[in-house]
């Protein structure tokens, strides 16, 4: 049987079927453009955002702690009644440090001065290392089980490199030679930057009384600096080892190098 097909006849090109396929088109392009556009503009954000939580928001907050050990360093002056017009005696020996005993959790006993750091660089150090009342406060944290600035054996320290004011920043900066300053209410501690090591997260060994030595009686008087590396990860710590040099008095006035950062006026 023979079947005949009716072919239907072509669309008609219409100028308004022409204008509705155009902006059909045109809305489709203009969708996927806004979608690139606004990832672009979330990209640039999240840059934006990096760049002020890592950078520009350390830079800020550090001259707030700057400012912050500064006045509590003041205070400590005053408690002790020297003023900055008496007369430094810089050759003195005062012997044996002063040790004082270790404060509750949490509480800040001494600021740091570390002239490889800048020159208005000062930080508060706190007892402690955990996170949310310590280390996120933006101060340095002192181990609870080492040692009190020049006190025998070994006074381990650590602090952000990275956020949260970033104290340590610079840690890989410090050379042997470098002095490194610690003041108390009793008074100033020198120590003398000696070699930096890397070791693995977890190599507790350097917080040993005689790092890396374990059950060695102490004979000398260290102190251990203590970082995250690299910079970006916690994958291990660097480390800054120093030696103790010697001890003044607050009424002694501060060492040399520093006593322009801790005279200055507020």
């Amino acid at each position: 049987m023979l079947r005949i097909e009716v072919m239907s006849e072509p669309p008609v090109v219409t100028r308004r079927s022409l204008r509705n396929a155009r902006k059909k088109r045109e809305r489709r392009i203009s969708i996927v453009g806004i979608f690139g556009e606004l990832l672009i503009t979330c990209g640039v954000l999240v840059f934006l955002f990096l760049g002020w939580q890592l950078w520009l928001n350390d830079l800020i907050l550090g001259a707030v702690d700057n400012k912050d050990a500064a006045e509590l360093s003041k205070v400590w002056d005053t408690t002790n009644n020297f003023t900055d017009d008496e007369p430094q005696i810089t050759t003195k020996d005062y012997g044996d440090p002063v040790v004082s005993t270790a404060p509750a959790e949490g509480k800040t006993f001494a600021v740091m001065y570390v002239p490889r750091f800048g020159k208005d660089w000062v930080r508060e150090i706190a007892e402690g290392t955990g996170l949310t009342d310590v280390l996120n406060t933006r101060r340095i944290g002192h181990y609870d089980n080492s040692q009190m600035p020049g006190e025998i054996g070994n006074f381990a320290v650590a602090a952000h490199r990275l956020t949260y004011g970033a104290p340590f920043k610079d840690i890989n900066l410090l050379r042997a030679g470098d002095k490194v300053y610690v003041k108390t209410e009793k008074g100033y501690y020198t120590y003398v930057v000696r070699n930096l090591e890397y070791v693995d997260r977890h190599g507790v060994g350097v917080l040993y009384k005689v790092p890396q030595t374990e059950g060695k009686d102490p004979t000398a008087r260290v102190m251990t600096i203590m970082s995250c590396n690299p910079v970006w990860s916690t994958a291990e710590r660097i480390i800054a080892y120093a030696v103790y040099e010697s001890w003044r008095p607050i009424t002694a006035g501060p060492p040399a190098e520093i006593a322009p950062l801790v005279n200055a006026k507020p």
